[in-house]
């Protein structure tokens, strides 16, 4: 049941304009910052910059593609989750969702794994993108897998809040607003309130934990973080639909 509803979600996101032109609109600047950065690498190459700034052509360019795909993800998510609960509360269709063969578990985790499905085709996009560099250089797959993973972890996280947002509110744009200031509020966090290496702080920072994917690094401690946010926030959402099944 629950691929079915993946299925389901993913099918009505290719249905919607907005899902197209988000898709269009980030592989389009993605692609420029692709080009851009060949460009960029070939001056490089020519001398242009000094020898002391130089790095492979994998890091030099992915850097610049996996940052920016990171930061457009958190504009895309909430206008993608925004929808996915508060639509049907708002539409009345939640009550018979809720009384169909399926536990409150499966619901939230089908909806949750449509909508990373579908971003996960943008990022399986960029990763395409950059192994193309192989046809003309020696590139470091370990830094591409890397920086995957990294990305899809932190896409993910951001649906899982995105998910919990959207079951809190009737109205789909003040699901997207919440969910936005929510993730810009993680950046912040970031910014000006981690603290020095070890501290707690640290630990609970989201792009603390991003960081190392983004330099080439794979830690299990990073990759149980991200786990364990979702599955928290994940679960919140089934708390919060439960309470509303129980209120009838």
């Amino acid at each position: 049941m629950i691929w079915h509803l993946a299925r389901k979600e993913i099918k009505s996101l290719f249905a919607s304009p907005m899902g197209w032109v988000i898709l269009a609109l980030l592989q389009f600047w993605l692609g420029l910052k692709f080009y851009s950065g060949i460009n960029n690498y070939f001056q490089v190459m020519s001398g242009i910059i000094r020898p002391a700034e130089r790095m492979g052509v994998t890091s030099f360019i992915g850097q610049s593609v996996f940052g920016d795909a990171s930061f457009f993800m958190l504009v895309a998510v909430p206008l993608l989750s925004m929808r996915l609960i508060s639509e049907e509360r708002k539409s009345n269709t939640l009550p018979f969702l809720m009384t169909a063969p399926m536990s409150l578990t499966q619901i939230v985790i089908g909806k949750f794994l449509g909508l990373v499905a579908f971003l996960s085709i943008l990022i399986g996009f960029v990763l395409i993108m950059l192994l193309t560099l192989g046809l003309w250089a020696d590139i470091d797959y370990g830094y591409l897998v890397s920086n995957t993973l990294g990305l899809w972890l932190l896409v993910a996280s951001f649906c899982s809040l995105g998910l919990y947002f959207s079951s809190l509110t009737a109205q789909p744009v003040v699901a997207a607003i919440i969910t936005f200031i929510a993730l810009f509020g993680l950046m912040i966090f970031d910014r000006f309130f981690t603290g020095n290496e070890g501290s707690i702080m640290n630990y609970l920072s989201m792009m603390q934990h991003f960081q190392p994917f983004a330099r080439g690094l794979i830690d299990t401690a990073d990759i149980a973080y991200f786990l364990l946010f979702i599955i928290a926030f994940l679960t919140l959402t089934i708390r919060r639909l439960d309470a509303d099944r129980l209120r009838g």
